[in-house]
């Protein structure tokens, strides 16, 4: 204990390492305040969207509850869905930095709303906002690099490392302390802002020690590697060149590589041009008889075949009907376009076993449920609610039932 107060007492003394604890302390902190912060304000406006719902809900009541009439009611009645974060989302906010993680949607077609939005392809998100996980996978190194470097080219340099050498019990043992209270005090530093903010956050204790393990197995990579490169007894000078090089070959260049090679592999369109397919099969409808539309939805769905038919008059179980249709038009698009996004997925955190910069960030958003998995099973809850919301107003559309306003408090309501 006394040899390692005295190793403290000399890494206290350089002013570089104590400005580097400093900084990663204060970076640490910085990140886990912003992070909760960004999911404290997602988690207010999904409590706040609930309420304006059913104030929307209620004046649309109101108005239909004249008419009786069931296409109005399925036709301009909004629908909130949402994704409620989970408690570990504030250290890895991965893609709901950049998708949508509220959707209000109508009994209409569900590809074109899904996607109208999309301004982006998610995947080619790059590092995104500032979090703990951007300050560990990005920044971590740096630090490792300024504390490691020059730990035994510093002392060769300034003429003590034969004498260090020279003393009995030292050797071995004596870098083993240095290496451990380096690393152990890095590891404090990201680790306590980090286990105050689950704890304020809520998470599960297995979670933290998760990241926490995540966190240290981070850090001996890098330390490691420093240590490696330590041994070539170059100058420090070539070692933290070296080694800055070594950062951003394999923080940046190799995983942009790798991201493009996927890419190029993998083609995978924008979510927008399916919004694009499905709204030109909904605006061939206009343009061919209504009988044609009718007899493409009853193929897919019997169970509304006996339906009155249709007279000169506008019906709006035609004009759902349609959009039943442009949906199921590009259903084969979608299965395409779902099964390039999970390959692309696949295949980054198969690039992760060779990067770990890769690999640590695809495990915190995965445990954070922040990464792509996260965001398409949020579309899967979606797309379940919207079949609920078609089957509940196509009871009343294709029965002619009168939908009053008693009838707006029995349909589905999405739970998250």
């Amino acid at each position: 204990m006394t040899l390692i107060a005295h190793e403290l007492r000399l890494l206290l003394r350089s002013r570089m390492a104590v400005l580097t604890l400093l900084l990663v302390t204060l970076l640490s902190i910085a990140a886990v305040a912003a992070g909760m912060a960004e999911i404290a304000r997602q988690r207010d406006v999904i409590a706040r969207i609930q309420p304006k719902q059913a104030q929307d809900t209620a004046s649309i009541a109101a108005w239909v509850d004249k008419t009786k009439d069931a296409g109005n009611a399925a036709y301009y009645s909004f629908h909130a869905t949402w994704d409620t974060p989970a408690p570990l989302a504030f250290a890895a906010l991965g893609l709901r930095d950049v998708a949508p993680y509220i959707l209000r949607v109508r009994a209409l077609g569900l590809e074109a709303q899904l996607y109208d939005g999309e301004a982006f392809n998610p995947e080619l998100a790059l590092p995104g906002r500032f979090d703990f996980a951007f300050v560990l996978v990005y920044l971590t190194p740096l630090f490792v690099i300024a504390l490691f470097h020059d730990m035994v080219s510093g002392e060769r340099e300034a003429g003590r490392l034969r004498m260090l050498d020279a003393i009995a019990g030292s050797g071995r043992h004596l870098w083993a302390r240095r290496v451990a209270l380096r690393g152990g005090l890095l590891f404090v530093a990201l680790g306590t802002p980090l286990t105050i903010g689950a704890i304020l956050s809520h998470v599960p204790g297995i979670l933290l020690l998760a990241v926490l393990g995540l966190t240290a197995f981070y850090l001996a990579f890098w330390i490691g590697v420093t240590l490696l490169i330590g041994r070539l007894r170059w100058s420090s000078v070539a070692n933290a060149a070296t080694l800055a090089g070594l950062w951003l070959v394999l923080t940046l260049v190799l995983p942009t590589l790798a991201h493009v090679a996927i890419n190029q592999a993998v083609p995978v369109g924008q979510g927008v041009e399916l919004t694009l397919a499905q709204r030109e099969a909904v605006n061939r409808a206009w343009d061919i008889p209504r009988d044609a539309t009718m007899r493409a939805f009853y193929a897919g769905h019997p169970e509304w075949q006996d339906s009155p038919p249709l007279t000169d008059a506008f019906h709006y179980k035609w004009y759902f009907a349609f959009h039943q249709v442009g949906d199921e038009s590009v259903a084969q698009q979608v299965d395409a376009y779902r099964r390039g996004i999970e390959t692309r997925d696949a295949a980054a955190r198969t690039i992760g076993w060779l990067l770990p910069s890769v690999g640590v960030q695809a495990v915190l958003t995965r445990l954070a449920k922040t990464d792509m998995q996260a965001q398409l099973a949020y579309q899967d809850r979606i797309r379940a609610f919207h079949k609920r919301l078609r089957d509940f107003y196509y009871g009343y559309l294709f029965t002619d039932k009168p939908f009053g306003k008693a009838d707006f408090d029995k349909a589905p309501r999405f739970d998250g």
